[in-house]
């Protein structure tokens, strides 16, 4: 640090107008003699020395030409002293961005996830309670058994409320003791109802007739989330955002995290999942492979599909598309779907054929959003 700087650190740093009088008592000029030299008015020099008036970036060049100090020294010097005017205790401010680095608190209010506290410490208990967690020196992971947890450190803050949402809607739903052993009849009762749009309304009780919790959470602004499975003690939760509105992306999102139920995997949160911006499967690892194959080849036959694409391939009418689902008795969107995955058909083609369906299902599933707000007891 220059030797000219070391004022502008001092504990209480002088005013500006220190610094200039000193100036002319070491030329020995008077007040109106420095006003002539750097072409100024009494007045504002005046105002400086006497503390009235800061130094502007136009008074700093002035005083740099007649000094031997440089522009940048002179609005430094003012602003130190600015700032040593202020209270600079920074803790709470810090304190708060690191809350706001953990979650989107904002939306989460919006939401009624979290009361509006404005004072820190009230914030802080509001997300501690929502989180379940003592403190936040460490970010909050998410359980994943009754005596273990799993971080959520790939996620941004958005998708990791929406987990613990998710968690909380689940955890008001009373189940019966899971029976891993029905989960094949389980997938069947889905795959039938897959054909019609309406019937998705049937999918969270056909969920808790086997004994496992569905839950529906609108996403938060910019979370890019699809859908969970996790567990709650021995009982399996699947949890869906329906965040784009289309046969074929619900039915995906569904099976894909029923795979993941299937295969007893811990945890797994997906992102990205249903849209037009899937990730190639050579970046999916294994587990995520093996749950879009499970999906893929539980709504259609990978035998049936290949045979399709052979003969219809590369035009695909749409009454060719309509016998199909007709035949192996899914929703054509379904198949529209898988056609568009595999490149078959650009993501704009046939789209009237991609059937909404998310009036249904939150119909019936325990949901929070679009207008569905779940007891505030749910925390």
């Amino acid at each position: 640090m220059t030797e000219q700087a070391d004022h502008l650190f001092d504990a209480n740093p002088l005013p500006p107008g220190d610094h200039v009088r000193a100036l002319l008592s070491e030329k020995a000029w008077t007040q109106e003699e420095f006003a002539a030299i750097i072409g100024r008015s009494r007045q504002q020099i005046h105002d400086i020395i006497s503390g009235r008036r800061g130094i502007t970036a136009e008074m700093a060049i002035v005083l740099a030409g007649a000094s031997n100090k440089t522009p940048d020294y002179w609005m430094r010097l003012d602003a130190a002293y600015r700032l040593s005017l202020v209270n600079n205790d920074s803790t709470d401010v810090q304190a708060r961005a690191k809350l706001f680095d953990i979650a989107p608190v904002k939306d989460m209010q919006r939401r009624g996830w979290i009361k509006n506290a404005k004072d820190l410490t009230d914030l802080d208990g509001e997300l501690r309670k929502f989180f379940g967690v003592d403190s936040f020196e460490v970010p909050p992971e998410f359980p994943v058994s009754m005596r273990k947890t799993a971080p959520l450190t790939d996620l941004t803050p958005s998708q990791r409320a929406w987990c613990f949402r998710a968690r909380q809607l689940a955890e008001a739903i009373q189940v019966q003791p899971f029976d891993h052993a029905k989960l094949d009849q389980c997938q069947h009762e889905l795959r039938q109802i897959a054909a019609f749009p309406a019937e998705a309304k049937r999918v969270a009780h056909i969920f808790q007739k086997y004994n496992m919790r569905f839950v529906v959470v609108e996403p938060l602004p910019g979370s890019k989330i699809d859908g969970a499975a996790f567990w709650i003690d021995d009982s399996p939760v699947v949890a869906v955002s329906v965040r784009f509105d289309r046969i074929d992306a619900f039915w995906f999102t569904v099976m894909h995290e029923f795979a993941h139920i299937k295969h007893k995997d811990g945890l797994s949160v997906d992102t990205d999942l249903a849209g037009s911006d899937q990730s190639p499967p050579l970046m999916k690892d294994e587990v995520e492979r093996r749950a879009d194959e499970v999906a893929q080849s539980s709504l259609i036959a990978p035998a049936d599909l290949e045979s399709f694409v052979r003969r219809y391939g590369p035009l695909y009418p749409k009454k060719w598309i309509i016998q199909f689902a007709h035949r192996i008795k899914i929703h054509p969107g379904i198949i529209v779907g898988q056609l568009q995955h595999r490149g078959e058909i650009g993501y704009s083609a046939n789209r009237e054929m991609l059937a909404k369906v998310r009036d249904h299902v939150v119909s019936a599933a325990l949901t929070d959003g679009w207008g569905q707000t779940p007891s505030p007891n749910i925390f």
